[in-house]
C-alpha cells in the first residue's frame, strides 16, 4: 500500500499519531507536500464525507477524522506555503443572527476544509452587517448560512438582501442549510444552493470553487 493510502486509511480511523508519523516519513521519502495533502489527507476526508453521507459513519467518526486531518495539516502547512500551494477557494461560514446552534456549521467547516477550501468561521448569532463586512474583508467565493430554527431561517433572506444592497451579491455563491430549511425556501429567498447534509454541501461548494 502506498504511503499516501496509509495516511488516508489512518485518517479515516482517526489515528492522529499514525497520521503524523506517516506524513513525516513521506516527507523524508521525498514525497511532495501537495501530493501528501491531496492523495492522503484530502482523499481520506473525502472518503469519510461520502461514508457519512451514506450513513456508514457518524458524527463522532467525522470529528476524530477531522482532528487527524488538522494534525496532519499542521505538519504540512509550512511546507505548503513554501511550495505556494493555495486553497481552491475561500468560504465564510456562520449561523445567522438569533441562532446559537453550531454542530451543523462545524461539520460543514470540516468537510469544506477536507475539499481544500479555506474557511473563515464567523461563529454563531452573526448579524447581516457582520457578514457583509466579512465579505468585503476576506473576499470569499462562497458564503454559507446555517439556521436551525424556524424563527431564524428568515434571517438567511435578510443576509442575501444585505449583500445585494452592498453590491456584493453577484460576487459570492450563497449556500443555505439547517433543519427547517428546504429547497423550496432556498429558491424563494434567492440562495444559490441548498443542501441537506454537510457532505453534499462540500461537494456543491467544490463545484462552485472550480467554476470561479
Amino acid at each position: 500500500m502506498k504511503i499516501t493510502d496509509q495516511i488516508s486509511e489512518s485518517l479515516q480511523q482517526g489515528k492522529l499519531e499514525d497520521v503524523k508519523e506517516l506524513i513525516n516519513k513521506a516527507l523524508e521519502d521525498g514525497i511532495l507536500p501537495k501530493v501528501i495533502l491531496n492523495e492522503g489527507l484530502l482523499e481520506g476526508m473525502s472518503t469519510i464525507g461520502q461514508k457519512f453521507k451514506n450513513n456508514e459513519v457518524f458524527v463522532p467518526d467525522v470529528l476524530i477524522a477531522a482532528r487527524a486531518m488538522n494534525g496532519g495539516i499542521e505538519i504540512l502547512k509550512p511546507k505548503l506555503v513554501d511550495g505556494d500551494v493555495k486553497p481552491i477557494a475561500r468560504a465564510i461560514l456562520c449561523t445567522v443572527k438569533g441562532d446559537m446552534h453550531d454542530i451543523g456549521k462545524n461539520l460543514v467547516k470540516m468537510m469544506l476544509e477536507g475539499k481544500g477550501i479555506e474557511v473563515i468561521d464567523l461563529g454563531v448569532n452573526v448579524s447581516e452587517d457582520s457578514i457583509v463586512e466579512a465579505v468585503k474583508k476576506y473576499k470569499p467565493q462562497i458564503v454559507g448560512l446555517s439556521a436551525l430554527l424556524t424563527t431564524t431561517m428568515h434571517q438567511q433572506k435578510v443576509v442575501i438582501n444585505s449583500l445585494e444592497e452592498a453590491g456584493l451579491r453577484d460576487k459570492v455563491k450563497v449556500m443555505v442549510g439547517g433543519a427547517p430549511v428546504t429547497q423550496t425556501f432556498a429558491s424563494k429567498i434567492g440562495a444559490d444552493a441548498y443542501t441537506s447534509d454537510a457532505a453534499t454541501c462540500s461537494e456543491v461548494a467544490e463545484k462552485f470553487a472550480l467554476e470561479v
